[in-house]
């Protein structure tokens, strides 16, 4: 009987399949060996695609006459610094004592990948082959995934998505770039002052540039309006409350002209015309016209996904995405979390049948105690499956991430920044399990004279899942939130004697004001936001359901977004502000941008860059074939590359060049090194 050999993406990975399988293996070199079976690893990559001129010397030199280059058969090779690792491991792959392959390489489209590189370089034939797929590397998650691998055939529609994937990005960054640099390559280097100019394009990373510019124009062109409300304070039991003058059906301003949306002037002077007239006769008083009594339910938000971690633990601890991304993924190698790598926010209805593992793992977690307690006295962990944090359709790959609530001996071993990326991991997941927060809210209506004025007041009467994540503070509201007339009262005694007011009481008005305000220009991105933008192709949506609602394929991938942002800011195009986590744009940046708006459009375009993940999706998912989408592929690659090989703008293009570069200029009068560019 032959040997299982089980091929993971890492050695960290591949020691705790060791482990898990319990055998009394040996260290070789570069892999581990008992009777029964073999455990070895990749180190990543160990194949990759070769460059043009493996196909051909001549295409070493980039000339027109080249492009566009897409090869009829692809051809790959051993990356260089792996090499005695390849050999090693495809060594074991064609073995003769070799029966079964276990894969274990990431549970994903780019672990798939991987394997099938080296799978395909060693020419692999006559071996059965099982595919491991799993969401945590605890013993007992890997032992499963052992237990219920699936013939690889079937992730064969998953292999051709991440080869065509990475032809995709092949083929559009070495004809894009060889172009747009031989086209326009020289008018960035005089500009620039420079000895040489590479412009870099690609799928992803071109339209990620190009969010980020348009938002840095958008808030340069943004003109502020200014506004002018009316605000009257009213006195009641001792105490005073504001209400909000709206222009609603009734008003002498209803739908006026001289009105900034319905609760401002354009011009001061109109607001004090107003306060002239509602100020006579002396003393002013109003008449509450209506008054509402309800309550508000906060539901626990949906669990983490690696887009909304890093986005939280942007703001919260200023860490860039991809320095989430090596947190998270060092934790889930220390079997404290489950995989990271997903889209999704929900669990699998598998999952939830179990998550008592999950819960009793973590009552040797001394934050999570008290909180278990809660959960087991309500004894919300039964029926989970039926929550709305349960859903298999939307889960492709992964279900969220979750403590799994083992390895908790290793929080001692990692960083402080470390254990506060798990701490509000487990916040949220123990948050699923508490009720809504519930908030009283009392709104008034008052009119003095046929002007109405509004009031709302809000306490929190059961604070429900706030208590395991925390009651969120109004710092930081935002100018709707002030325009709303909404008043997050915690003085519930106050709030009391408000609820006793009703229709027809009169009270006396105290002062009217004018309060000045103007219109925000767009914010600019953070690697958080700016994650989530990707998430949703292009669009940034702060609000978290709604988000979740309309989610669809994004830019790039959970596994990718990080790693494309980082390389935008190695090459110069952005730039971080690694206390603010602020990105903008440089001068360089804003020049590649120019040039590609000016020639390849559509590439800037995140519906398009979407709509090209999403056809990877059908592929996986069997809806399309790789012939027809390769044929999509190669029609654009070929009539954008003729497209921009038949312009002849690039002298024109140094108007824009001029536009850009007023915004980095360094002061005349005073000597700095710091450009001018805002962040």
């Amino acid at each position: 009987m032959g040997k299982d050999l089980f091929i993971a993406e890492k050695p960290s990975v591949a020691r705790e399949f060791a482990k898990a399988l319990k055998y009394n293996m040996s260290n070789r070199d570069g892999f581990m060996e008992s009777p029964e079976a073999i455990v070895t690893w990749c180190v990543g990559h160990l194949v990759t695609m070769s460059y043009p001129e493996s196909y051909d010397e001549s295409l070493r030199k980039w000339t027109f006459d080249s492009l566009p280059f897409i090869p009829k058969e692809f051809k790959y090779e051993v990356i260089e610094n792996v090499r005695k690792q390849y050999s090693i491991v495809s060594g074991l792959l064609t073995r003769e004592d070799v029966d079964t392959i276990y894969v274990c390489t990431d549970s994903g489209r780019e672990g798939e990948y991987i394997y099938r590189l080296v799978e395909n370089q060693a020419k692999v034939s006559g071996k059965t082959r099982k595919r491991v797929w799993i969401d945590s590397q605890t013993e007992e998650e890997i032992l499963r995934g052992i237990k219920e691998a699936k013939d690889l055939s079937e992730y064969d529609n998953l292999c051709a998505a991440a080869y065509l994937r990475a032809k995709e990005d092949y083929l559009m960054g070495i004809n894009f770039s060889r172009a747009l640099t031989l086209k326009y390559g020289g008018s960035i280097k005089a500009y620039l002052k420079r000895d040489r100019a590479v412009i870099s394009v690609g799928r992803v990373m071109t339209c990620v540039l190009g969010m980020i510019v348009n938002r840095e124009r958008e808030i340069r062109n943004f003109v502020k309006t200014p506004f002018y409300r009316v605000l009257a304070s009213f006195s009641f039991a001792d105490r005073e409350f504001e209400g909000e003058w709206r222009s609603v059906e009734g008003s002498k301003y209803f739908q006026s002209p001289l009105l900034y949306k319905e609760n401002g002037f354009k011009e001061r002077r109109k607001a004090e015309e107003l306060i002239a007239y509602l100020s006579e006769p002396s003393p002013i008083q109003c008449q509450i016209t209506a008054l509402e009594k309800k309550q508000e339910k906060k539901n626990p938000p949906l669990l983490y996904n690696l887009a909304e971690l890093q986005n939280e633990c942007s703001k919260r601890f200023k860490l860039s995405p991809d320095e989430t991304l090596r947190i998270v993924q060092e934790l889930y190698e220390k079997k404290l979390v489950t995989y990271p790598r997903t889209d999704a926010r929900v669990l699998s209805t598998a999952v939830a049948k179990e998550i008592h593992k999950n819960l009793n793992g973590l009552s040797k977690y001394e934050m999570a105690a008290p909180y278990l307690e809660d959960i087991l006295a309500m004894q919300s962990h039964k029926g989970l499956e039926k929550s709305r944090y349960v859903n298999d359709k939307q889960i492709t790959d992964h279900y969220a991430i979750i403590p799994t609530g083992q390895g908790l001996l290793a929080l001692k071993s990692v960083s402080s920044t470390a254990k506060a990326v798990y701490d509000i991991i487990v916040r949220r997941f123990l948050s699923i399990f508490y009720p809504p927060a519930i908030y009283r809210k009392v709104s008034i209506t008052t009119k003095i004279k046929e002007e109405s004025f509004f009031s709302s007041f809000r306490v929190l009467e059961s604070e429900g899942y706030l208590k395991v994540v925390g009651i969120p503070t109004k710092k930081g509201a935002s100018d709707c939130d002030k325009e709303g007339g909404m008043d997050e009262n915690k003085d519930t005694s106050f709030f009391e004697k408000i609820k006793t007011l009703k229709k027809g009481d009169i009270l006396t008005v105290t002062s009217l004001e004018v309060k000045e305000g103007e219109t925000s220009p767009p914010k600019r991105y953070n690697s958080g936001s700016m994650i989530l933008a990707m998430e949703n192709a292009g669009q940034l949506i702060e609000d978290e359901e709604l988000r979740a609602q309309i989610k669809g394929s994004g830019i790039g991938t959970s596994a990718t977004r990080a790693e494309i942002l980082k390389k935008l800011i190695h090459i110069k195009y952005l730039a971080l502000n690694k206390k603010t986590q602020i990105i903008t744009p440089t001068l360089l940046g804003e020049m590649i941008y120019d040039v590609v708006d000016n020639s390849i459009k559509s590439l800037l375009n995140p519906e398009l860059t979407a709509s090209w993940e999403k056809g990877l999706t059908y592929v996986s998912e069997g809806d399309i074939t790789s012939e027809e989408y390769m044929m999509k592929l190669e029609h654009f690659i070929r009539s954008r590359t003729s497209g921009v090989l038949g312009l002849n703008n690039q002298y024109q293009l140094r108007q824009f060049y001029d536009r850009a570069a007023r915004f980095y200029k360094k002061p005349v009068k005073k000597q700095s090194s710091k450009q001018t560019s805002k962040e």
